[in-house]
């Protein structure tokens, strides 16, 4: 890859305040960040499209007034339709297994979600499984089973996950949530609209959620159509981990970006796993935020 300037945004936006109300635990969200990615997307766009949406970060921190967001992780997508589409039904989900949780112990409780979730996929188990397992981390063993612990925190209560609720629905309440794999999403763009791509990363270990499927070519191929009809691309990537001691390399057609912008992401969560409560002030992260504009 060409070596691309590390620009500040050319003009003045206004600032958009940082967003810290977590619906979902997810690894790799990027909930402390996603004021300074929305900083540089353009000042004025039509319909801003999420076709990675993960935990919903960045769309619930810029909040826009249309929007597409999708996944092709249908357990995902359908937290996100029922926050949309009925709210109350979403409260009682977490609400049960909460409850649940309090007449037989956290660590059995979450192994019962599992067994159902793994059983069947569902958008139920998958709510309280976010919230209950270790730091986040949707991990799968190779046949597809949710193999995650239990997470040492306790989750939050019925009530805080209620509030949050309200919150979430406010911010997205001009989305519609679809499910959808990413070339089709983008495919539905017009020009002038913006789309936010958050993929899997490519040096993420295979065992996390969405990597396994992931194809980076073929969403390279979907940004340069996108380009072709004047629609906005900004796309975040690996960038270096081990606090620069591993630079991630890609070969991305030439002219594709306009420009790179580094992202602190802080300490590795994933490493946190791994590594059990070592130190981890050698595993600072930094992503590319990388524009087609």
């Amino acid at each position: 890859m060409s070596q691309l300037s590390l620009l500040a945004s050319d003009e003045q936006r206004p600032s958009v305040a940082p967003f810290k109300t977590q619906l979902l635990k997810w690894i790799g969200n990027k909930q402390r960040f996603a004021h300074e990615i929305i900083d540089y997307f353009p000042t004025g766009f039509g319909t801003y499209f999420e076709p990675f949406l993960g935990s919903g970060a960045v769309l619930a921190t810029l909040a826009p007034e249309r929007a597409v967001a999708a996944d092709a992780y249908e357990p995902l997508i359908g937290i996100f339709m029922m926050l949309h589409n009925r709210p109350d039904t979403l409260r009682e989900w977490y609400r049960e297994r909460w409850e649940r949780m309090q007449v037989i112990g956290k660590k059995s409780a979450y192994e019962e979600v599992r067994a159902s979730y793994n059983s069947c996929p569902n958008a139920a188990d998958l709510l309280f499984l976010s919230r209950a397992c270790y730091g986040g981390v949707i991990r799968f063993r190779q046949d597809g089973y949710m193999s995650t612990p239990c997470g040492v925190h306790s989750p939050i209560s019925p009530e805080s996950f209620s509030r949050r609720v309200t919150i979430w629905s406010e911010r997205t309440s001009g989305t519609r949530f679809r499910h959808l794999d990413f070339r089709t999403t983008m495919a539905l763009t017009a020009p002038g609209d913006l789309v936010y791509c958050d993929p899997p990363y490519s040096d993420t270990q295979r065992i996390l959620y969405g990597a396994q499927a992931f194809n980076l070519a073929d969403l390279i191929g979907a940004i340069e159509e996108c380009k072709r009809r004047d629609v906005y691309v900004a796309l975040s990537i690996d960038g270096s981990k081990g606090s620069g001691r591993n630079v991630i390399e890609f070969d991305f057609p030439s002219g594709l970006f306009a420009r790179e912008v580094p992202v602190s992401c802080g300490r590795s969560m994933l490493k946190r796993f791994q590594m059990a409560g070592q130190s981890l002030e050698r595993e600072v992260i930094t992503d590319r935020l990388l524009l087609t504009y």
